[in-house]
């Protein structure tokens, strides 16, 4: 990824979400009873985007830290967490050279909402998990998050209203490939103060799935991998689940 991508999107990624600082109370829930359980008490966001997830981890009173390799959404992070109070080093720093800017080890790292599936190939993948855990302490975690679930994967859904309100719509269309998928993010702004379309895409050339990762997990050197299918705990079921969660322990 030697460019951008995100730059045309970065400054409104975050119309996903309420205002920054709102989250989930079962997400929030999710990571505290996960940080307890595994003694959690420095983490690695290496994807950290506009820093929605950094605000949530350091609401949980843990050491965090946030990299990303997008220049522009480190940028809209900065901002989010400055007109938030909140301080959380950031560096720009490829997921897959983690050891060559990180020399103290974590006690989790965190890399979420389908960021791993920028990798161009099972090669460079196995390269950003070896690269996460290389950067964990014995017996830390590594938790990913996604999306794109084996269900989504077998019903192919080519439209999907991600966020809808009485001002604004996002809507994903999806092209599917044989193993990989675009995802076009449709902006459309229907307020009294402006109408309006904004469009953005983004290439994942490889989706990966619960196998995948049950595969390359544990070919990365991760001993145990645990699949959730909710934030809840709810086991992943390939048929049902609306969301793929891994935790894989070193």
């Amino acid at each position: 990824m030697a460019d951008d991508p995100y730059r045309g999107l970065a400054e409104r990624y975050d119309l996903f979400f309420g205002r920054f600082g709102e989250h989930d109370p079962q997400v929030v829930q999710f990571f505290r009873k996960l940080f307890d359980l595994h003694g959690v008490h420095a983490v690695l966001d290496c994807a950290c985007g506009t820093g929605q997830d950094l605000h949530l981890l350091h609401s949980l009173g843990v050491e965090v830290f946030g990299s990303d390799i997008s220049e522009s959404m480190l940028a809209q992070a900065e901002r989010n967490l400055a007109g938030s109070g909140v301080d959380v080093p950031l560096q720009k720093v490829d997921y897959r050279e983690l050891p060559q800017h990180f020399h103290e080890p974590f006690d989790a790292v965190v890399c979420l909402g389908s960021s791993i599936l920028h990798m161009p190939n099972e090669g460079e993948v196995l390269r950003a998990l070896r690269s996460m855990r290389d950067v964990l302490r014995d017996g830390g975690i590594l938790i990913l998050t996604q999306g794109t679930t084996d269900k989504q994967w077998k019903e192919k859904p080519r439209f999907i209203l991600a966020v809808s309100t009485s001002d604004f719509s996002r809507l994903f269309v999806i092209d599917y490939s044989d193993g990989g998928a675009r995802y076009n993010i449709l902006d459309i702004f229907h307020s009294e103060e402006g109408r309006g379309l904004k469009v953005w895409s983004i290439d994942y050339p490889q989706v990966l799935l619960k196998d995948d990762y049950e595969r390359l997990l544990k070919e990365s050197g991760f001993p145990q991998v645990d699949f959730y299918g909710s934030y809840s705990f709810d086991p992943y079921d390939k048929d049902a689940s609306d969301h793929l969660i891994v935790i894989a322990r070193k």
